[in-house]
């Protein structure tokens, strides 16, 4: 089969379409002739070499997908060969044909494009699980979402909103993507390019902060992050984007706030984590995705020949939402 392989650990230029082998199922695995795959940051990550996944998965880049079943595996009950399916792997997602847990997966509604369904599993599971089993959102709550135009910080916003959150901070480098968030429910959206989200969250709350913040950036917003979380706050921790390396860091505030900080990345969870988080988005996400009261945000859909460009693109952080591939 054809696939995007990687040369050697690099930048984008190190991408290229290459013959591999087509994925030997398992028993409970699913064959999915893909149709398309969506972009993560871990992509670009494990390009470069700096993400390296365990050697028992698919090691093509890509964990998220939509397609139709070519084969399925010896104990599968719930798929047959030409069923729509979209779904979420360790790896494999950038080729002509991936394997699948038939846990992981799910049918495709007859209502959602093979487009839209490749850009939610990812960004919606990390989102849903951030705010719902992680920080234990609540009603009432103040968020901080950084990174708000993302894939998984849209999603974030429209979870926090129908948690009846009372306050929804984003942060965003432009005034088309924070105008695009307050679309989609942020009621306070802060440029962090021209200003300081630290003062505008303490001035607009009367200095009680937030209650929650789901962070990508590391580094640089760590010791602000602590200063403005409420007593009893939570912030979940999903990226380095600014780096790791905090210097005079007061550990004081996470004993007097009893803050609550943990990291989480869904890629490197069991089979059977997933499948409980499986569980919840297609009771508590999927329907409303059926009905409009979620959106799907795709931003932008190449095909998989520019995957280059696709890349570049993502690095260059263009995307509003999610950025689709299109296998032709």
């Amino acid at each position: 089969m054809k696939a995007v392989l990687v040369k050697q650990p690099g930048d984008s230029s190190q991408l290229y379409h290459g013959e591999t082998e087509i994925p030997q199922i398992k028993d409970h695995e699913l064959l999915v002739k893909v149709h398309y795959f969506a972009l993560n940051r871990m992509d670009i990550l494990q390009r470069e070499g700096k993400y390296p996944v365990s050697k028992d998965v698919s090691q093509i880049l890509g964990v998220e997908m939509s397609g139709v079943v070519e084969r399925v595996g010896a104990s599968v009950t719930n798929f047959k060969e030409g069923d729509k399916v979209f779904g979420l792997m360790y790896g494999g997602a950038y080729a002509e044909y991936c394997a699948i847990h038939e846990s992981m997966a799910m049918h495709l509604p007859d209502e959602l494009s093979f487009k839209e369904a490749a850009a939610v599993p990812e960004a919606w599971c990390t989102a849903y699980q951030a705010l719902h089993w992680i920080a234990s959102i609540k009603k009432g709550d103040n968020v901080l979402i950084h990174a708000g135009a993302s894939g998984v910080g849209l999603a974030a916003i429209q979870l926090a909103k129908r948690a009846g959150a009372n306050k929804i901070f984003v942060t965003a480098g432009s005034g088309d993507k924070l105008e695009f968030c307050e679309g989609l429910g942020a009621t306070d959206p802060i440029n962090y390019k021209t200003e300081s989200f630290k003062e505008k969250i303490l001035n607009s709350t009367d200095q009680y902060g937030v209650d929650i913040i789901v962070d990508f950036i590391g580094a640089n917003y760590w010791n602000d992050n602590i200063e403005i979380l409420a007593k009893d706050g939570r912030m979940v921790i999903l990226a380095f984007m600014s780096g790791v390396q905090v210097e005079n860091f007061n550990i004081g505030p996470l004993l007097r706030k009893r803050l609550r900080i943990e990291g989480s990345t869904l890629r490197s969870r069991s089979v059977e984590y997933q499948v409980k988080l499986f569980e919840d988005i297609s009771k508590d996400v999927i329907p409303k995705f059926i009905n409009g009261e979620y959106k799907i945000i795709v931003d932008k859909e190449f095909s998989w020949k520019d995957i280059k460009e696709a890349h570049l693109y993502m690095e260059a952080n263009k995307n509003t939402g999610k950025i689709v591939v299109r296998v032709d």
